[in-house]
């Protein structure tokens, strides 16, 4: 560890802090229904994955969020009928609504593709977030169509199965309208595409959005404060309204840094994410 801060990084980490002081200020300003424009705002559990689920459920709900899309260490698929029922009861006593899950993992297996649906049936989880193979949507085709849940394709960024937002569409053109998009608009960035140009793209497609932050548009870059990268916040927002994102979709927070303790930069992002909302809806 350095000595000394430079100039550049004792500013940087100023910034943070008031950006972390003004964010407790505006969370508390709107109520859930209008805080961010309508829009139901979650988190990707994976932002706290240096937290128990019970802790991460808390912090959810004291940073003003109601919903939650998990990823498989903190609600995982193999849970028994039990856990599921108590992860139910647990999410609902904290007033939040279980919107997704994954990244998960499907291939032309239909039995082990159906295990993630039966789970989300339990759940009561209608989107799942995905990494499909190729040789595996003869099965989702008529698993969507059967359980009405739906598959949601995340792009993983460069050297990625799903790298550019053609790879997304070319993969779901002539299957069920059930099959769609996760898009995650950091790794958008990192694969030099804009994010509300893809959401535009998605339209009529688009059940999840993991809204995130990068430095660059490069494979290997930091994630940043929401607007402090490549993300023209309020023109995403603008773009959800237009393509007309479903309430019961998946709009997930999600925050790759600092896992042990990212709670002061994920409350700056909700309240960049609150003001452009807001923004977009005047």
């Amino acid at each position: 560890m350095q000595a000394f801060w430079s100039r550049r990084k004792f500013l940087e980490a100023t910034v943070g802090t008031m950006a972390a002081i003004g964010s407790r200020r505006v969370l508390r300003a709107a109520g859930p229904e209008n805080a961010y424009g309508g829009f139901q705002m979650g988190m990707q559990s994976y932002t706290l994955r240096g937290f128990k689920v019970d802790q991460a459920l808390q912090e959810i709900q004291k940073l003003g969020l109601h919903n939650v899309e998990f990823f498989d260490a903190h609600f995982p698929v193999k849970s028994s009928d039990a856990d599921i029922e108590a992860m139910k009861s647990k999410t609902k006593a904290l007033g939040i609504t279980l919107r997704g899950h994954g990244v998960n993992p499907f291939t032309k297996d239909h039995e082990a593709n159906r295990r993630y649906f039966e789970f989300a049936k339990k759940a009561g989880i209608r989107n799942l977030a995905g990494d499909p193979t190729e040789d595996s949507f003869d099965s989702l085709d008529k698993l969507v169509a059967e359980y009405q849940i739906r598959i949601a394709i995340h792009n993983h960024g460069p050297n990625a199965r799903y790298n550019k937002v053609t790879d997304v569409l070319n993969a779901i053109k002539g299957h069920n309208p059930l099959i769609g998009a996760c898009a995650d608009l950091g790794h958008y960035i990192r694969s030099a595409e804009d994010p509300v140009r893809v959401i535009n793209l998605l339209e009529g497609r688009l059940y999840g959005v993991h809204l995130k932050d990068f430095a660059d548009q490069k494979a290997q870059t930091k994630g940043v404060i929401l607007g402090q990268g490549h993300l023209d916040v309020v023109g995403v927002f603008k773009a959800l309204r237009k393509v007309n994102f479903p309430a019961d979709g998946a709009l997930s927070l999600e925050y790759e840094e600092q896992p042990e303790n990212p709670l002061a930069d994920v409350q700056a992002c909700l309240a960049v994410a609150q003001e452009a909302a807001q923004k977009a809806a005047g």
